[in-house]
């Protein structure tokens, strides 16, 4: 006679590893999008400061123009929901296992938490001030020198010394860890850290993500948090309980939300990205714009940056510029699976 083995399913669960945001708590919370779906910026533009003329009559203080500005349009794009149902006779079948709020939480956790960090990560290196390439990947005889640099452009650009944050991957932190140069910078880890924070280099607060989390080609991505926003505008989780057409529960959710870089703060957004994954810069000639091969070029005639302002628009045909007087032709490029190129003047 055979002998049947029983099967037992266990009573508990077992989750997949998971992380709380890494950019929740760092980046600005000075602009509110409740209520609008477009919010647009003003940025006021100053002038240089001229020799006081004690002969000039009444343009002792220099020529009279009036205060010009920028705009920046901030649109909300990312709409996310989910839905799920937990049958209550399979439920009861399964040792109810699947405890309605504890399904709800491990969904956030999986999908919704990473999926918008990964969105704003991508945002906020496409958006950066300083995109710079490197021709190598880092290795842990000059990951402390690139690190360098990005620290002096936030410095050179005025950038306060405070709340700067440095996201590297495990691989490249394992690199700074392991460098010939890491007695000589702060030492990580050594005093007391505060959450998702593991500790400092050059004075930026360094954060560990995982690799699969920063975009393709970035090595690293420096913010400061005056510099990057991250508005949500509805983050609705709920579960209801035998609603009409469901015997057991029906977990819901819906996430509204977006990434930007500030065009007046772009200074303090860098991020190192391996070599050729930069778009070749357009090029620009008594008032004609050359646009690199399969490229889209966004252009501004007034002297303000096309990457954050609201007069951009598409160059898509060997046209004469002519910018407004005292301003320049700016202009930048991008093509399909890169980077944005630098903006150049002509």
């Amino acid at each position: 006679m055979a002998i049947n083995l029983a099967t037992k399913y266990s009573d508990q669960i077992a989750e997949v590893f998971t992380r709380a945001s890494f950019i929740k708590g760092k980046t600005a919370e000075t602009f509110d999008l409740t209520g609008v779906k477009t919010l647009k910026v003003y940025t006021p533009i100053t002038v240089e400061e001229v020799d006081y003329d004690r002969d000039g009559g009444l343009a002792r203080y220099g020529d009279v123009t009036e205060m010009q500005d920028v705009v920046q349009e901030l649109t909300m794009t990312q709409d996310k929901a989910f839905t799920l149902t937990i049958d209550k006779g399979n439920n009861l079948d399964q040792n109810l296992v699947k405890n309605a709020a504890d399904m709800l939480r491990l969904q956030l956790n999986e999908k919704s938490t990473p999926a918008a960090d990964k969105y704003a990560f991508k945002r906020f290196v496409t958006m950066a001030g300083n995109i710079v390439e490197t021709a190598a990947k880092p290795t842990k005889s000059d990951i402390i020198s690139k690190i360098a640099d990005a620290s002096q452009a936030l410095d050179d650009a005025l950038v306060p010394d405070d709340n700067r944050y440095i996201y590297l991957t495990s691989e490249m932190y394992k690199l700074v860890c392991t460098s010939d140069e890491f007695a000589g910078v702060d030492v990580l880890a050594r005093q007391s850290i505060a959450k998702g924070v593991c500790g400092e280099v050059f004075g930026m607060n360094v954060v560990r993500v995982p690799k699969s989390y920063l975009p393709e080609n970035v090595y690293f991505l420096v913010t400061h948090k005056d510099a990057v926003l991250m508005p949500y505008k509805i983050a609705d989780a709920k579960v209801h309980e035998d609603p009409v057409g469901v015997s057991g529960a029906l977990i819901e959710g819906r996430h509204y939300y977006d990434a930007y870089v500030l065009g007046a703060k772009c200074g303090g957004v860098y991020a190192l990205v391996a070599a050729d994954s930069v778009t070749d810069s357009p090029s620009i000639a008594e008032g004609v714009i050359t646009i690199p091969a399969d490229a889209t070029v966004r252009y501004t005639l007034d002297g303000s940056d096309p990457r954050y302002s609201d007069s951009a628009k598409d160059y898509t045909a060997s046209a004469k510029l002519t910018a407004e007087e005292g301003c320049k032709i700016r202009a930048y490029a991008v093509k399909t699976g890169l980077y944005p190129s630098p903006v150049i003047e002509g």
